[in-house]
């Protein structure tokens, strides 16, 4: 899987551009959801925070936000990207 490549941090659009198949529409995804700026190059606040997280960060992260539980409270999955409460 092309995603394993880019698991740590400060690879979050190299891992959405690997996910999505172009880096075009990962770039327009991040400005979406409001971590990249306009320009397509410099994260906002919240999307610095979220490069600065690995891949099983952000999923457990993710997770958290879904359920209320802490982020502890998950184990990740790096062939499927999810984290599931232990």
């Amino acid at each position: 899987m092309a995603t394993q490549k880019f698991m740590g941090r400060g690879q979050l659009i190299d891992r959405l551009t690997a996910q999505v198949g172009d880096r075009a529409t990962a770039v327009k995804i991040l400005q979406q959801r409001g971590q990249l700026q306009a320009d397509g190059k410099t994260f906002t606040a919240e999307g610095q925070a979220r490069n600065n997280m690995t891949a099983e960060e952000r999923a457990k992260d993710r997770a958290a936000k879904k359920t209320g539980a802490p982020t502890s409270a998950f184990t990740y999955n790096p062939k499927t990207n999810t984290a599931r409460k232990r």
